[in-house]
Protein backbone atom coordinates (compact mmCIF):
# COMPACT_ATOMS: atom_id res chain seq x y z
CA UNK A 1 0.00 0.00 0.00
CA UNK A 2 1.43 3.45 -1.06
CA UNK A 3 2.15 5.59 1.97
CA UNK A 4 -0.79 8.60 2.35
CA UNK A 5 1.21 12.19 1.87
CA UNK A 6 -1.46 14.03 3.53
CA UNK A 7 -2.64 13.67 6.71
CA UNK A 8 -6.14 15.34 4.93
CA UNK A 9 -7.43 15.88 1.93
CA UNK A 10 -9.90 18.24 1.09
CA UNK A 11 -12.22 18.12 -1.81
CA UNK A 12 -14.00 21.03 -2.82
CA UNK A 13 -13.44 24.84 -1.50
CA UNK A 14 -17.09 26.16 -0.39
CA UNK A 15 -17.33 26.75 3.09
CA UNK A 16 -17.49 23.42 4.72
CA UNK A 17 -14.27 22.86 3.20
CA UNK A 18 -12.35 26.16 3.77
CA UNK A 19 -13.47 25.94 7.19
CA UNK A 20 -12.29 22.22 7.72
CA UNK A 21 -8.76 22.90 6.26
CA UNK A 22 -7.89 26.21 8.31
CA UNK A 23 -8.83 24.26 11.65
CA UNK A 24 -6.85 21.54 10.56
CA UNK A 25 -3.60 23.41 8.92
CA UNK A 26 -3.67 25.84 12.39
CA UNK A 27 -4.80 24.50 15.23
CA UNK A 28 -3.85 20.97 14.28
CA UNK A 29 -1.07 21.79 12.39
CA UNK A 30 -2.23 18.78 9.97
CA UNK A 31 -0.43 18.05 6.37
CA UNK A 32 -4.05 19.23 4.22
CA UNK A 33 -4.42 19.03 0.60
CA UNK A 34 -7.33 21.29 -0.92
CA UNK A 35 -8.21 19.87 -4.11
CA UNK A 36 -10.84 22.27 -6.41
CA UNK A 37 -11.76 21.73 -10.32
CA UNK A 38 -12.00 25.67 -10.35
CA UNK A 39 -10.45 28.39 -8.63
CA UNK A 40 -10.42 28.29 -4.87
CA UNK A 41 -13.10 31.21 -4.85
CA UNK A 42 -15.60 29.87 -7.52
CA UNK A 43 -17.66 27.25 -4.84
CA UNK A 44 -21.36 27.76 -4.44
CA UNK A 45 -20.71 29.09 -1.41
CA UNK A 46 -20.15 32.60 -3.37
CA UNK A 47 -23.34 32.28 -4.56
CA UNK A 48 -25.17 32.16 -1.17
CA UNK A 49 -27.15 35.49 -0.95
CA UNK A 50 -29.22 35.49 2.27
CA UNK A 51 -27.50 35.04 5.24
CA UNK A 52 -26.30 32.87 8.07
CA UNK A 53 -28.97 31.88 10.43
CA UNK A 54 -27.67 32.37 14.07
CA UNK A 55 -28.77 32.77 17.03
CA UNK A 56 -26.07 35.60 18.05
CA UNK A 57 -27.52 37.69 20.74
CA UNK A 58 -27.95 35.72 23.46
CA UNK A 59 -30.70 37.76 25.10
CA UNK A 60 -33.39 35.38 24.42
CA UNK A 61 -32.79 31.74 26.51
CA UNK A 62 -35.62 30.35 24.09
CA UNK A 63 -34.26 31.61 20.88
CA UNK A 64 -32.03 28.47 20.10
CA UNK A 65 -35.01 26.28 20.55
CA UNK A 66 -36.91 28.47 18.35
CA UNK A 67 -33.95 28.20 15.75
CA UNK A 68 -34.19 24.33 15.87
CA UNK A 69 -37.97 24.26 15.91
CA UNK A 70 -38.45 26.37 12.70
CA UNK A 71 -35.68 24.16 11.40
CA UNK A 72 -37.54 20.56 12.33
CA UNK A 73 -40.47 22.44 10.94
CA UNK A 74 -39.33 22.75 7.41
CA UNK A 75 -37.47 19.85 7.72
CA UNK A 76 -41.07 18.16 7.43
CA UNK A 77 -40.20 15.58 9.86
CA UNK A 78 -37.04 13.88 8.70
CA UNK A 79 -34.41 15.72 10.36
CA UNK A 80 -32.63 14.45 12.43
CA UNK A 81 -32.80 16.38 16.20
CA UNK A 82 -29.91 16.08 17.92
CA UNK A 83 -27.87 17.01 14.49
CA UNK A 84 -29.99 20.21 14.46
CA UNK A 85 -29.30 20.31 18.00
CA UNK A 86 -25.29 20.49 17.14
CA UNK A 87 -26.12 23.16 14.77
CA UNK A 88 -27.88 25.79 16.77
CA UNK A 89 -25.89 25.30 19.44
CA UNK A 90 -22.40 25.26 17.93
CA UNK A 91 -22.88 28.27 14.70
CA UNK A 92 -23.07 31.16 16.57
CA UNK A 93 -19.82 30.43 18.06
CA UNK A 94 -18.07 29.61 13.93
CA UNK A 95 -19.77 33.13 13.36
CA UNK A 96 -17.99 34.69 15.39
CA UNK A 97 -14.93 32.37 14.73
CA UNK A 98 -15.60 33.71 10.60
CA UNK A 99 -16.13 37.37 11.86
CA UNK A 100 -12.78 36.93 13.61
CA UNK A 101 -10.59 35.89 10.13
CA UNK A 102 -12.31 38.75 8.69
CA UNK A 103 -15.51 38.57 7.52
CA UNK A 104 -17.31 41.77 7.45
CA UNK A 105 -21.23 41.37 8.19
CA UNK A 106 -23.55 43.93 8.01
CA UNK A 107 -23.99 46.63 10.99
CA UNK A 108 -26.56 49.51 11.98
CA UNK A 109 -25.55 52.95 12.85
CA UNK A 110 -24.14 51.75 16.72
CA UNK A 111 -22.30 48.80 15.18
CA UNK A 112 -24.75 46.59 16.12
CA UNK A 113 -25.47 43.24 13.18
CA UNK A 114 -28.13 43.87 11.83
CA UNK A 115 -30.31 41.02 11.02
CA UNK A 116 -32.87 39.88 8.66
CA UNK A 117 -35.89 37.17 9.07
CA UNK A 118 -36.54 34.55 5.80
CA UNK A 119 -38.79 32.29 4.46
CA UNK A 120 -39.43 29.60 7.76
CA UNK A 121 -37.80 31.54 10.45
CA UNK A 122 -39.96 32.77 13.23
CA UNK A 123 -37.35 35.71 14.31
CA UNK A 124 -35.32 37.66 12.88
CA UNK A 125 -31.85 35.90 13.16
CA UNK A 126 -29.92 35.94 9.40
CA UNK A 127 -26.68 37.79 9.59
CA UNK A 128 -25.75 39.07 6.64
CA UNK A 129 -22.94 41.34 4.36
CA UNK A 130 -22.99 43.90 1.55
CA UNK A 131 -27.22 42.86 2.00
CA UNK A 132 -27.06 39.97 -0.87
CA UNK A 133 -23.26 38.92 -0.63
CA UNK A 134 -23.05 37.06 1.95
CA UNK A 135 -21.51 33.98 0.13
CA UNK A 136 -19.16 36.27 -1.64
CA UNK A 137 -17.95 37.66 2.05
CA UNK A 138 -18.01 34.20 3.76
CA UNK A 139 -15.77 32.47 0.86
CA UNK A 140 -13.14 35.82 0.74
CA UNK A 141 -12.64 35.68 4.17
CA UNK A 142 -11.78 31.96 3.71
CA UNK A 143 -9.86 32.01 0.97
CA UNK A 144 -7.18 34.61 2.59
CA UNK A 145 -7.27 32.94 5.81
CA UNK A 146 -6.27 28.91 4.12
CA UNK A 147 -4.01 30.96 1.87
CA UNK A 148 -1.98 32.03 4.69
CA UNK A 149 -1.93 28.07 6.17
CA UNK A 150 0.83 25.99 4.62
CA UNK A 151 -2.09 24.30 2.98
CA UNK A 152 -1.31 22.82 -0.70
CA UNK A 153 -3.64 24.02 -3.06
CA UNK A 154 -4.68 22.01 -5.88
CA UNK A 155 -6.64 24.24 -8.29
CA UNK A 156 -8.19 23.32 -11.90
CA UNK A 157 -8.01 19.50 -10.40
CA UNK A 158 -10.81 17.38 -10.73
CA UNK A 159 -11.58 14.17 -8.58
CA UNK A 160 -12.28 11.08 -10.48
CA UNK A 161 -12.47 8.47 -8.29
CA UNK A 162 -12.42 7.50 -4.18
CA UNK A 163 -9.15 5.49 -4.13
CA UNK A 164 -10.25 1.98 -1.06
CA UNK A 165 -8.19 -0.41 -0.06
CA UNK A 166 -8.30 -2.87 2.80
CA UNK A 167 -11.87 -1.42 3.44
CA UNK A 168 -10.37 2.16 3.71
CA UNK A 169 -11.05 5.52 1.60
CA UNK A 170 -6.69 6.55 1.37
CA UNK A 171 -7.17 9.09 -1.59
CA UNK A 172 -8.54 10.29 -4.38
CA UNK A 173 -7.37 9.84 -8.84
CA UNK A 174 -7.17 13.29 -10.16
CA UNK A 175 -7.37 14.57 -13.90
CA UNK A 176 -4.86 18.31 -12.96
CA UNK A 177 -4.82 21.12 -15.07
CA UNK A 178 -1.93 19.74 -17.42
CA UNK A 179 -4.32 17.18 -18.32
CA UNK A 180 -2.30 13.86 -16.25
CA UNK A 181 -3.96 11.58 -13.92
CA UNK A 182 -2.30 10.84 -10.87
CA UNK A 183 -3.18 9.74 -7.40
CA UNK A 184 -3.52 11.86 -4.08
CA UNK A 185 -2.88 9.61 -1.20
CA UNK A 186 -4.21 10.56 2.08
CA UNK A 187 -4.93 9.07 5.58
CA UNK A 188 -8.61 10.55 5.32
CA UNK A 189 -10.09 12.29 2.54
CA UNK A 190 -13.26 15.16 3.31
CA UNK A 191 -15.60 15.43 0.95
CA UNK A 192 -17.02 19.37 0.65
CA UNK A 193 -17.87 19.38 -3.28
CA UNK A 194 -21.21 20.94 -2.38
CA UNK A 195 -24.64 19.45 -4.75
CA UNK A 196 -25.71 19.04 -7.69
CA UNK A 197 -28.18 21.90 -9.08
CA UNK A 198 -26.88 21.15 -12.74
CA UNK A 199 -29.24 18.32 -13.02
CA UNK A 200 -31.91 20.87 -13.50
CA UNK A 201 -32.09 23.46 -16.81
CA UNK A 202 -33.00 26.08 -14.50
CA UNK A 203 -30.69 26.75 -11.32
CA UNK A 204 -28.92 29.11 -9.61
CA UNK A 205 -26.30 26.30 -9.30
CA UNK A 206 -22.80 27.48 -11.09
CA UNK A 207 -21.49 24.92 -13.38
CA UNK A 208 -19.38 23.36 -11.59
CA UNK A 209 -22.35 22.05 -8.85
CA UNK A 210 -22.22 18.26 -10.98
CA UNK A 211 -22.87 16.23 -8.08
CA UNK A 212 -19.37 15.02 -8.07
CA UNK A 213 -18.73 13.96 -4.58
CA UNK A 214 -22.02 12.03 -4.60
CA UNK A 215 -21.55 10.45 -7.88
CA UNK A 216 -17.97 9.19 -6.44
CA UNK A 217 -19.52 7.92 -3.22
CA UNK A 218 -22.84 6.03 -5.11
CA UNK A 219 -19.72 4.25 -7.43
CA UNK A 220 -17.81 3.28 -4.41
CA UNK A 221 -20.91 1.97 -2.47
CA UNK A 222 -20.95 4.37 0.80
CA UNK A 223 -24.19 5.27 2.15
CA UNK A 224 -26.12 7.82 -0.08
CA UNK A 225 -29.66 9.17 1.55
CA UNK A 226 -32.24 12.06 0.59
CA UNK A 227 -30.94 12.72 -2.35
CA UNK A 228 -35.11 13.17 -4.05
CA UNK A 229 -35.23 16.55 -2.06
CA UNK A 230 -33.90 18.94 -4.09
CA UNK A 231 -34.90 22.44 -3.21
CA UNK A 232 -36.35 24.61 -5.45
CA UNK A 233 -35.71 28.65 -4.67
CA UNK A 234 -39.02 30.00 -5.41
CA UNK A 235 -37.39 33.84 -6.28
CA UNK A 236 -34.80 32.88 -9.31
CA UNK A 237 -35.22 35.89 -12.04
CA UNK A 238 -36.31 35.09 -15.04
CA UNK A 239 -33.60 35.88 -17.76
CA UNK A 240 -32.29 34.25 -20.42
CA UNK A 241 -28.62 33.57 -18.55
CA UNK A 242 -27.55 30.53 -16.23
CA UNK A 243 -27.03 30.21 -13.64
CA UNK A 244 -29.69 32.49 -12.54
CA UNK A 245 -29.46 35.29 -10.98
CA UNK A 246 -31.48 34.73 -6.87
CA UNK A 247 -33.82 37.23 -5.61
CA UNK A 248 -32.64 36.80 -2.45
CA UNK A 249 -35.56 35.41 0.65
CA UNK A 250 -34.36 38.57 2.42
CA UNK A 251 -36.72 40.88 0.04
CA UNK A 252 -39.59 38.73 0.95
CA UNK A 253 -38.75 39.40 4.68
CA UNK A 254 -38.46 42.81 3.85
CA UNK A 255 -42.54 42.82 2.35
CA UNK A 256 -41.66 41.95 -1.37
CA UNK A 257 -44.81 40.37 -2.65
CA UNK A 258 -45.48 37.64 -5.08
CA UNK A 259 -48.02 38.35 -7.55
CA UNK A 260 -49.17 36.10 -10.50
CA UNK A 261 -49.54 37.43 -14.17
CA UNK A 262 -53.00 38.58 -13.38
CA UNK A 263 -50.95 40.89 -10.50
CA UNK A 264 -52.90 38.43 -7.69
CA UNK A 265 -50.87 37.53 -4.50
CA UNK A 266 -51.77 33.46 -4.44
CA UNK A 267 -49.21 32.43 -1.32
CA UNK A 268 -47.67 33.64 2.34
CA UNK A 269 -44.43 34.98 1.21
CA UNK A 270 -42.85 33.74 4.41
CA UNK A 271 -43.62 30.01 3.75
CA UNK A 272 -40.60 27.69 3.60
CA UNK A 273 -39.25 27.25 0.13
CA UNK A 274 -41.19 24.38 -0.83
CA UNK A 275 -44.44 26.00 -0.39
CA UNK A 276 -43.44 28.69 -1.81
CA UNK A 277 -41.92 26.99 -5.26
CA UNK A 278 -45.31 24.94 -5.59
CA UNK A 279 -47.86 27.53 -5.33
CA UNK A 280 -45.95 29.26 -8.01
CA UNK A 281 -45.38 26.40 -10.23
CA UNK A 282 -49.03 25.52 -9.83
CA UNK A 283 -50.01 28.94 -10.70
CA UNK A 284 -47.61 29.00 -13.76
CA UNK A 285 -49.32 25.93 -14.98
CA UNK A 286 -53.04 27.16 -14.42
CA UNK A 287 -52.27 30.49 -16.25
CA UNK A 288 -49.92 29.02 -19.17
CA UNK A 289 -46.56 31.82 -17.60
CA UNK A 290 -42.92 30.58 -17.25
CA UNK A 291 -43.13 33.15 -14.75
CA UNK A 292 -44.78 35.39 -11.62
CA UNK A 293 -44.01 38.58 -10.23
CA UNK A 294 -41.91 39.75 -7.29
CA UNK A 295 -43.62 43.20 -6.26
CA UNK A 296 -40.75 44.93 -4.37
CA UNK A 297 -41.74 48.30 -5.29
CA UNK A 298 -42.78 49.54 -1.68
CA UNK A 299 -39.35 48.61 -0.57
CA UNK A 300 -37.41 52.03 0.76
CA UNK A 301 -33.85 52.28 0.12
CA UNK A 302 -33.72 48.84 -1.99
CA UNK A 303 -30.14 50.51 -3.98
CA UNK A 304 -28.81 50.39 0.02
CA UNK A 305 -30.00 47.46 1.34
CA UNK A 306 -29.30 44.67 -1.70
CA UNK A 307 -26.66 46.76 -3.82
CA UNK A 308 -25.53 43.66 -5.60
CA UNK A 309 -29.18 42.72 -6.71
CA UNK A 310 -29.78 46.63 -7.83
CA UNK A 311 -27.10 46.48 -10.05
CA UNK A 312 -28.03 43.21 -11.37
CA UNK A 313 -31.44 44.56 -12.15
CA UNK A 314 -30.09 47.95 -13.41
CA UNK A 315 -27.95 45.44 -16.26
CA UNK A 316 -31.36 43.58 -17.16
CA UNK A 317 -33.13 46.84 -17.98
CA UNK A 318 -35.31 46.51 -14.52
CA UNK A 319 -36.14 48.94 -11.79
CA UNK A 320 -37.11 47.73 -8.35
CA UNK A 321 -38.77 50.93 -7.67
CA UNK A 322 -41.48 50.84 -10.46
CA UNK A 323 -41.15 47.48 -12.04
CA UNK A 324 -42.55 44.06 -10.92
CA UNK A 325 -39.82 41.41 -11.44
CA UNK A 326 -40.50 38.29 -13.29
CA UNK A 327 -39.40 35.44 -11.49
CA UNK A 328 -39.56 31.30 -10.93
CA UNK A 329 -38.67 28.57 -9.42
CA UNK A 330 -34.88 27.31 -9.75
CA UNK A 331 -32.61 24.18 -8.61
CA UNK A 332 -30.83 25.54 -5.37
CA UNK A 333 -30.13 23.06 -3.22
CA UNK A 334 -29.16 19.39 -2.50
CA UNK A 335 -30.90 18.30 0.87
CA UNK A 336 -29.36 14.60 0.52
CA UNK A 337 -26.24 13.27 0.16
CA UNK A 338 -23.66 11.05 2.04
CA UNK A 339 -24.89 10.01 5.00
CA UNK A 340 -22.75 11.30 7.91
CA UNK A 341 -22.31 11.03 11.66
CA UNK A 342 -22.62 14.04 13.75
CA UNK A 343 -18.82 14.32 13.29
CA UNK A 344 -19.12 14.00 9.92
CA UNK A 345 -18.03 10.36 8.98
CA UNK A 346 -19.35 8.82 6.40
CA UNK A 347 -19.91 4.45 6.25
CA UNK A 348 -16.50 3.81 4.83
CA UNK A 349 -13.94 4.51 7.30
CA UNK A 350 -11.48 7.24 6.10
CA UNK A 351 -14.33 9.21 3.81
CA UNK A 352 -15.57 12.01 5.58
CA UNK A 353 -18.48 14.73 4.18
CA UNK A 354 -19.35 17.91 5.37
CA UNK A 355 -21.66 20.48 3.77
CA UNK A 356 -24.22 20.02 1.00
CA UNK A 357 -22.65 17.22 -0.39
CA UNK A 358 -23.25 15.27 3.32
CA UNK A 359 -26.81 14.28 4.75
CA UNK A 360 -25.71 15.25 7.98
CA UNK A 361 -29.63 15.14 9.24
CA UNK A 362 -30.26 18.68 9.70
CA UNK A 363 -32.05 19.52 6.53
CA UNK A 364 -34.93 16.29 6.24
CA UNK A 365 -37.09 16.82 3.25
CA UNK A 366 -36.48 20.85 2.89
CA UNK A 367 -33.90 22.73 4.27
CA UNK A 368 -34.52 26.23 5.95
CA UNK A 369 -33.34 29.25 4.64
CA UNK A 370 -29.67 30.24 5.42
CA UNK A 371 -28.95 27.33 7.38
CA UNK A 372 -26.59 26.01 4.61
CA UNK A 373 -23.66 28.41 5.24
CA UNK A 374 -23.92 27.18 9.00
CA UNK A 375 -24.21 23.29 8.26
CA UNK A 376 -20.49 23.88 6.86
CA UNK A 377 -18.98 26.17 9.31
CA UNK A 378 -20.04 23.69 12.22
CA UNK A 379 -19.71 20.28 10.35
CA UNK A 380 -16.68 20.87 8.39
CA UNK A 381 -14.37 21.80 11.70
CA UNK A 382 -16.19 19.13 13.67
CA UNK A 383 -15.09 16.28 11.05
CA UNK A 384 -11.05 17.65 11.66
CA UNK A 385 -11.63 17.93 15.74
CA UNK A 386 -12.74 13.81 14.98
CA UNK A 387 -10.22 13.15 12.97
CA UNK A 388 -7.81 14.65 15.53
CA UNK A 389 -9.20 12.55 18.14
CA UNK A 390 -8.60 8.99 16.54
CA UNK A 391 -12.06 8.42 15.51
CA UNK A 392 -11.78 5.62 13.19
CA UNK A 393 -15.09 5.31 11.39
CA UNK A 394 -18.77 5.90 12.20
CA UNK A 395 -20.37 5.98 15.15
CA UNK A 396 -24.44 5.39 15.08
CA UNK A 397 -25.78 9.03 15.33
CA UNK A 398 -27.21 11.86 13.91
CA UNK A 399 -28.31 10.91 10.09
CA UNK A 400 -26.09 7.53 9.82
CA UNK A 401 -28.25 5.89 12.81
CA UNK A 402 -30.48 5.29 9.77
CA UNK A 403 -27.77 2.77 8.53
CA UNK A 404 -26.27 1.51 11.33
CA UNK A 405 -28.91 -1.03 13.17
CA UNK A 406 -32.46 0.79 12.30
CA UNK A 407 -33.26 -0.15 8.70
CA UNK A 408 -37.04 -1.91 9.09
CA UNK A 409 -36.18 -3.65 6.09
CA UNK A 410 -34.03 -5.93 8.56
CA UNK A 411 -36.25 -5.72 11.53
CA UNK A 412 -34.01 -4.12 13.64
CA UNK A 413 -35.88 -2.55 16.32
CA UNK A 414 -35.70 1.25 15.73
CA UNK A 415 -35.50 3.85 18.96
CA UNK A 416 -37.18 5.88 19.49
CA UNK A 417 -37.44 9.66 17.36
CA UNK A 418 -34.77 7.79 15.33
CA UNK A 419 -35.96 7.82 12.14
CA UNK A 420 -35.45 4.04 9.70
CA UNK A 421 -34.22 3.86 6.36
CA UNK A 422 -35.54 1.70 3.38
CA UNK A 423 -32.23 0.31 2.17
CA UNK A 424 -31.30 0.45 -1.99
CA UNK A 425 -29.29 -1.07 -4.28
CA UNK A 426 -28.27 0.55 -7.55
CA UNK A 427 -27.20 -2.61 -9.66
CA UNK A 428 -24.49 -1.28 -12.61
CA UNK A 429 -25.04 -0.07 -15.79
CA UNK A 430 -23.79 -1.64 -18.59
CA UNK A 431 -22.72 0.50 -21.42
CA UNK A 432 -23.41 -0.56 -24.42
CA UNK A 433 -23.69 2.39 -26.94
CA UNK A 434 -21.76 4.37 -28.51
CA UNK A 435 -19.26 7.18 -26.45
CA UNK A 436 -21.40 10.50 -26.77
CA UNK A 437 -19.88 12.91 -28.51
CA UNK A 438 -20.96 16.17 -27.60
CA UNK A 439 -21.13 15.97 -23.36
CA UNK A 440 -22.61 19.83 -23.37
CA UNK A 441 -25.72 19.51 -25.59
CA UNK A 442 -26.25 15.92 -24.18
CA UNK A 443 -26.30 17.15 -20.97
CA UNK A 444 -28.73 20.24 -21.71
CA UNK A 445 -30.85 17.51 -22.87
CA UNK A 446 -30.69 15.68 -19.93
CA UNK A 447 -31.76 18.88 -18.16
CA UNK A 448 -34.67 19.45 -19.80
CA UNK A 449 -36.05 16.30 -19.30
CA UNK A 450 -34.89 15.74 -15.35
CA UNK A 451 -36.54 19.52 -15.09
CA UNK A 452 -39.80 18.58 -16.71
CA UNK A 453 -40.00 14.97 -15.14
CA UNK A 454 -38.53 15.32 -12.15
CA UNK A 455 -38.37 18.86 -10.69
CA UNK A 456 -40.87 20.89 -8.48
CA UNK A 457 -43.73 18.71 -9.49
CA UNK A 458 -43.54 15.05 -10.10
CA UNK A 459 -45.42 11.85 -11.04
CA UNK A 460 -45.10 8.05 -11.65
CA UNK A 461 -45.08 8.46 -15.33
CA UNK A 462 -42.96 11.39 -15.40
CA UNK A 463 -40.76 9.58 -13.34
CA UNK A 464 -40.63 7.05 -15.93
CA UNK A 465 -39.83 9.32 -18.32
CA UNK A 466 -36.64 10.92 -16.41
CA UNK A 467 -35.39 7.86 -15.65
CA UNK A 468 -35.20 6.98 -19.56
CA UNK A 469 -33.95 9.90 -19.65
CA UNK A 470 -30.52 9.04 -17.16
CA UNK A 471 -30.36 5.45 -18.44
CA UNK A 472 -29.94 6.68 -21.87
CA UNK A 473 -26.60 8.62 -21.03
CA UNK A 474 -25.53 6.08 -18.63
CA UNK A 475 -25.58 3.39 -21.50
CA UNK A 476 -23.17 5.15 -23.48
CA UNK A 477 -19.61 4.83 -22.92
CA UNK A 478 -17.51 7.91 -21.08
CA UNK A 479 -15.37 10.10 -22.73
CA UNK A 480 -12.24 11.18 -20.85
CA UNK A 481 -12.60 15.09 -20.86
CA UNK A 482 -14.07 16.56 -17.78
CA UNK A 483 -17.20 17.17 -19.53
CA UNK A 484 -17.72 13.87 -20.02
CA UNK A 485 -17.31 12.82 -16.41
CA UNK A 486 -19.16 15.57 -15.38
CA UNK A 487 -22.23 14.37 -17.68
CA UNK A 488 -21.97 11.13 -16.05
CA UNK A 489 -21.89 12.05 -12.28
CA UNK A 490 -25.08 14.04 -12.69
CA UNK A 491 -26.38 11.13 -14.76
CA UNK A 492 -25.22 9.19 -11.82
CA UNK A 493 -27.02 11.28 -9.24
CA UNK A 494 -29.53 11.85 -11.23
CA UNK A 495 -30.69 8.52 -11.65
CA UNK A 496 -30.69 7.86 -8.12
CA UNK A 497 -32.57 11.62 -7.13
CA UNK A 498 -35.16 9.44 -9.58
CA UNK A 499 -35.40 6.09 -8.15
CA UNK A 500 -36.26 7.76 -4.82
CA UNK A 501 -38.37 9.89 -5.52
CA UNK A 502 -40.14 6.87 -7.51
CA UNK A 503 -40.65 4.68 -4.38
CA UNK A 504 -41.41 7.95 -2.42
CA UNK A 505 -44.79 7.53 -2.61
CA UNK A 506 -46.33 10.47 -1.02
CA UNK A 507 -45.68 14.26 -1.24
CA UNK A 508 -43.00 15.65 1.62
CA UNK A 509 -41.27 18.54 1.90
CA UNK A 510 -39.02 19.85 -1.29
CA UNK A 511 -40.29 16.44 -3.35
CA UNK A 512 -44.03 16.73 -4.41
CA UNK A 513 -45.72 13.65 -6.28
CA UNK A 514 -49.04 15.00 -7.64
CA UNK A 515 -50.39 11.19 -7.78
CA UNK A 516 -49.53 10.93 -4.22
CA UNK A 517 -50.47 14.42 -3.00
CA UNK A 518 -50.96 13.72 0.96
CA UNK A 519 -47.71 13.20 3.51
CA UNK A 520 -47.99 9.80 4.26
CA UNK A 521 -46.62 8.09 7.68
CA UNK A 522 -45.31 5.24 6.06
CA UNK A 523 -43.04 7.22 4.47
CA UNK A 524 -40.96 8.81 7.46
CA UNK A 525 -38.13 7.41 6.66
CA UNK A 526 -35.01 7.52 4.76
CA UNK A 527 -34.46 6.05 1.25
CA UNK A 528 -30.50 4.94 1.28
CA UNK A 529 -28.65 4.08 -1.41
CA UNK A 530 -25.48 1.61 -0.30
Amino acid sequence: MTPPSLDLLVLGSGVAGLSAAVRAAETHRMRVGVLTKGELPQATTRWAQGGVAAVLGGNDPDSTDLHLADTLAAGAGLCDADAVRVLVDEGPARVNELIAMGAMFDRDAHGRLELAREGGHSLNRIVHAGGSATGAEVERALVEAVQATMAAIHEHAFALELIVEAGRCCGVTARFADGSVREVRATNVLVTTGGAGQLYAVTTNPLEATGDGIAMALRAGVAVADIEFTQFHPTALSVDSMPRPLLTEALRGHGALLRDTNGERFVDELQPRDVVSRASTRRMLELGADHVFLDATDLDHFDQRFPNIAAELRRVGLDPARDWLPVAPAAHYTCGGIVTDLHGASSLPGLWAAGEVSCSGVHGANRLASNSLLEGMVFGPRAVEAIEAGNAGPEATGAMRTVMGTDPDRSRPVPDGVIGGRFVRLEPIEQSVEPISDPAETRRTLQKELTANAGVLRSAASLSVAGEAVSRVLESRSGDSVGHHELFNLATVGRAAVEAARRREESRGAHTRDDFPETSPEFAHRIVFA
